[in-house]
């Protein structure tokens, strides 16, 4: 429990009506969730506003309102607070809610397109095996320490953020690592954390239905640099062309990784092979379980971040080693006729080039590469086109199916996915998923690598609202064993 006097300390206050000392036990910006005694705020949408809703939060016991427009005719008893945005004041509060959690861990973000799970959660793996206690915020999952809870959103929001910080630092965590999106950045939620580093892995396409435009994009992911504090790191890929303009105006000590350039960080492949590479690092050479240039990179992230956080080079190369592919990106499952099906979450233009060019560094031309694909509804239709024309160029075959449509129709997205693809290319069409993977399946010879690319660690379709379950790696197994009982 706590005052709200004390909640707005770091918060610009326009107009309060009420009482500064009125003591808030809770805080939440769903209406539903109001308990008596807590403070609600009504947070603007892009679908619903939560000033609608501040009559229901009173109803249900609501002490406090903190909002940008406050009612004609105010309830009696309720502190109202009036602020220029919601959401930023939510990040504030939250933060001051649970004793600054952020300031009691070495919390390093990572923002940019493709690689902030896989940088995050070997991260986690890395610092634990290193003997310390860590969380992790990522897509895939939230970890305290060894616990693993549900993850909802990318980020979650501010009051979920602050509240699983304070469960780390009660759990005897030291280190947290979160993976940043820049819807997180441009709401607010990431607001009032004390960051210890950054890092940028690259930037592409991805997001443009919220953004609505690529240099918007850039502009999201570059605010989360622009507010590192001065003795914290931002650790950016040389590599990519919008690397140093992520950095270009932080505070931060900016570093710098590459593995084409010179860096401050340098990696380079040495060899591949279909269980793994190696890799000369920092002028060492070691073995990894993982594959492909785009992990390189993420090896080289890790690496460089757990040098910048102060760990021993020696170790930090010697537990990477150990490490293992995150759930879902670049999973590798074999059938008994030695046919290999690769699993991955690309689900942008250039996740999909990147894993099918590792897949063409390591395969034989005798063995065919046959891709399953599709597109998200309601998300970026300028990918759509480019997504399939990726898949043919590398592909013997292409199969087309549903990803996630929500609330579109599969067919309607899978004519804008082959719109204007040569009538000569190999490709097939199949709407049903299940059935899209197991054909793909009879397709391949013993020997031939499928790539089953979009969900990667997802065990849902969402068609409409709903979530069915839907496990790529489990319809693989499926049609594999399926072929062994033939």
């Amino acid at each position: 429990m706590k005052k709200l006097s004390e909640l707005l300390s770091a918060t610009t206050v326009g107009e309060l009506l009420g009482d500064p000392e009125t003591a808030i036990h809770g805080l939440t910006y769903d209406s539903r969730a109001v308990g008596a005694g807590d403070c609600f705020f009504a947070v603007p949408g892009t679908l619903r506003d939560g000033h609608d809703f501040i009559p229901a939060a009173v109803g249900a016991g609501a002490a406090a309102i903190v909002c940008e427009r406050i009612p004609e005719t105010p309830a009696p008893g309720v502190a109202y607070v009036r602020v220029a945005d919601t959401a930023g004041a939510m990040a504030d509060m939250a933060a001051a809610f649970y004793d600054h959690p952020s300031r009691e861990l070495r919390l390093v973000g990572i923002t940019g397109t493709n690689g902030k799970t896989t940088t995050a959660t070997l991260l986690y793996d890395l610092v634990r095996a290193l003997g310390y206690r860590a969380g992790l915020i990522s897509t895939v999952v939230y970890r305290i320490d060894g616990r693993e809870v549900e993850a909802t959103h990318t980020t979650p929001d501010a009051i979920r953020l602050n509240a699983m910080m304070r469960e780390m630092v009660d759990a005897g965590c030291d280190y947290c690592f979160m993976e940043c999106s820049s819807h997180a950045i441009v709401q607010e939620r990431t607001r009032g954390l004390d960051f210890a580093g950054g890092v940028f892995t690259n930037i592409t396409h991805d997001h443009l239905d919220y953004h609505k435009t690529f240099a918007e994009y850039i502009r999201a992911k570059k605010r989360f640099f622009d507010a590192l504090p001065a003795g914290a790191f931002a650790l950016t890929n040389a590599d990519d062309r919008n690397g140093s303009v992520m950095v270009q105006n932080t505070a931060a000590r900016v570093h710098t990784y590459s593995l084409r350039a010179m860096a401050d960080f340098r990696c380079k492949i040495v060899e591949m092979h279909l269980d793994g590479m190696l890799l000369r690092l920092d002028g060492r050479e070691l073995w990894v379980g993982l594959l492909g240039r785009f992990n390189a990179y993420n090896l080289l992230a890790v690496y460089a971040t757990a040098c910048l956080l102060g760990f021993d080079r020696e170790e930090v190369l010697r537990v990477l080693s150990t490490l293992h592919p995150v759930s879902g990106r670049f999973e590798i499952l074999r059938a008994a006729n030695g046919t290999t099906a690769v699993v991955d979450y690309a689900h942008t233009p250039d996740a999909l080039e990147n894993v099918l060019r590792t897949i063409d560094e390591i395969r034989t031309p005798a063995q065919q590469l046959i891709v399953v694909c599709g597109c998200g509804g309601d998300r970026d239709r300028t990918k759509r086109p480019e997504m399939a024309q990726i898949a043919v160029q590398h592909a013997t075959t292409a199969i087309f199916t549903s990803d996630n449509p929500r609330h579109e129709s599969p067919e309607a997205i899978l004519d804008e996915m082959i719109a204007g693809l040569d009538p000569a290319a190999r490709y097939l069409r199949i709407a049903d998923r299940a059935e899209a993977i197991r054909t793909a399946v009879m397709l391949a010879r013993p020997g031939d690598v499928i790539l089953v690319a979009g969900k990667g660690h997802e065990t849902y379709q969402i068609i409409g609202d709903v979530k069915h379950h839907f496990d790529d790696r489990e319809e693989v197994r499926k049609a594999f064993a399926a072929l062994t009982a033939h």
